[in-house]
């Protein structure tokens, strides 16, 4: 009887360790490697979706995006060393590359692009922050502060 309650109870611990694993995360899609153009046109056709861009500012933007997709592969594939600089310099391309989108926009749509980019980078900082660490600019709280002398 007890031989019979022991296998019992290692079962169970062992059938416990089994499924404490956790198999609710979403495994990674892999992203497909996409050309130059594709990326471009792909980013075209977001902004066309979100922001109602019209034939001639949609040419304007695929074009913008057609540089910035050149670059950021010149850059990807260029040498780790001197990082700082080359920073400064991607930098210094996608700020352009805002400034000729902003300049083909209208009003309205600039806004609305305002937005997007605000909500983007929202969700860029919460994905940084991750869901479990807490936040760093919060003071702890103390239940029970020591007393004063």
């Amino acid at each position: 009887m007890k031989k019979l309650i022991l296998t019992m109870a290692i079962a169970v611990m062992g059938f416990t360790a089994v499924f404490a694993q956790d198999s609710t995360r979403r495994a990674r899609r892999p992203m497909p490697n996409l050309t130059i153009e594709q990326r471009a046109e792909r980013a075209t056709n977001a902004m066309d979706k979100k922001l109602s861009l019209t034939a001639d500012q949609k040419t304007k933007v695929y074009a913008i995006e057609l540089d910035r997709a050149k670059k950021m592969d010149a850059f990807r594939n260029e040498d780790r060393s001197a990082m700082k600089d080359k920073m400064k310099s991607r930098k210094a391309d996608m700020d352009a590359s805002k400034t000729k989108l902003d300049n083909i926009l209208t009003a309205e749509q600039k806004t609305k692009l305002d937005a997007f980019r605000a909500e983007a980078r929202e969700r860029g900082d919460k994905m940084r922050k991750g869901p479990g660490k807490p936040r760093k600019d919060k003071a702890p709280v103390v239940s029970n502060p020591p007393a004063q002398g």
